[in-house]
């Protein structure tokens, strides 16, 4: 009897230790996006200035970046399908990379001159700091069941919660190891500079296990056999840099600048991307775990994106081939038959 007791006494100890535990346990914590090299950021927050809106128009940022990556240039173009053994590197090549890969300036037509036509001639400074060849993929024609992949595009709003200058350290570092490999396509800092990291063509691996939700239904596609689906094969990743009163994990902040939501709308206009496909981190995401981008103001952005003429500078998809694919295929099994036969 006394050890039918003692075995229930510690039954109900055991029991009564774990409710506690799951009680006590750290719930999930909502945040803006990635923590760059935090040590190193919250060391340059410190040091932050505040400047008004007036003082960064007249103040431009010192960005600093690897110009010797800028010597390579990935090869352009999108692969036929996701491989089932992905590589941890883009392929380069030896040509120096320049402003057109990221966006292809058009001949100007008469009729975008007509005074019906938005007229803006706002013009950002450009910069050029190319990621890490370990922190972006190719993006793929077909998933890695062999199943079309060429989606729409989207472009999905970011915020880095870091100093622009940490995360392009961030972006140019070699990362190894698949979780630590991370990037945007472009980043728009506090006085509206454009960084390009990726060019539109790659994939960007902007947001890990994601959705995108549309008229049409729920759109993802799995390009590496050991993460769940995403958007990043379709998707094109801008980035605002956080405020410096802003760089926690609080639900909201001081707001973004304006010089930045004119950067982000002569940007965006330029992928010809309808506004119903422009989304959020916080929308695509499916752990529930990123609010970003905190503060943003839609109804602003869309008021000063109406005032640029629409066009397809960026070109975000892979070239639209659906029809040709079965070719293409043909044509690499071939090339790999001539291989074998020599």
């Amino acid at each position: 009897m006394p050890t039918k007791r003692l075995i229930a006494i510690a039954i109900f100890c055991l029991t009564l230790i774990m409710l506690v535990s799951l009680v006590l346990s750290p719930k999930p914590k909502s945040v803006a996006d990635i923590n760059f090299a935090e040590a190193q950021t919250q060391n340059l927050v410190k040091n932050l200035p505040k400047y008004s809106q007036a003082q960064i128009a007249q103040r431009r940022q010192s960005i600093y970046f690897l110009s010797e990556l800028n010597n390579f240039a990935p090869v352009e173009g999108c692969e036929l399908q996701a491989p089932k053994n992905p590589t941890y590197a883009a392929k380069l090549t030896k040509t120096p990379i320049t402003l057109e890969r990221f966006r292809r300036p058009l001949p100007i037509l008469p009729t975008e001159l007509l005074s019906d036509r938005p007229q803006n001639t706002y013009n950002p400074r450009e910069v050029i700091a190319l990621a890490a060849n370990s922190n972006y993929g190719d993006r793929y024609l077909k998933d890695l069941k062999g199943k079309p992949a060429n989606l729409k595009p989207i472009i999905v709003l970011h915020e880095t919660v870091a100093p622009t200058n940490s995360v392009i350290g961030y972006f140019q570092a070699f990362q190894p190891y698949e979780e630590d490999q991370v990037s945007y396509h472009t980043l728009i800092t506090i006085d509206g500079s454009i960084i390009y990291f990726v060019p539109p063509d790659k994939r960007a691996f902007g947001a890990g296990n994601s959705v995108f939700v549309s008229a049409s239904g729920r759109e993802a596609v799995k390009t590496n056999p050991n993460y769940a689906s995403s958007v990043n094969n379709f998707a094109y990743h801008i980035a605002l840099e956080t405020p410096s009163g802003g760089i926690h994990d609080g639900l909201s902040h001081n707001g973004y600048t304006n010089l930045q939501y004119q950067s982000l709308a002569w940007l965006v206009a330029k992928t010809d991307v309808p506004f119903n496909r422009i989304t959020t981190h916080r929308a695509v995401d499916r752990s529930a775990s990123r609010i970003d981008p905190r503060s943003f103001n839609r109804n602003q952005f869309k008021k000063i994106l109406d005032t640029y003429p629409r066009t397809s500078e960026i070109s975000i998809r892979c070239p639209d081939t659906s029809q040709n694919l079965d070719k293409i295929s043909d044509l690499i099994l071939g090339i790999d038959l001539l291989k074998n036969s020599n």
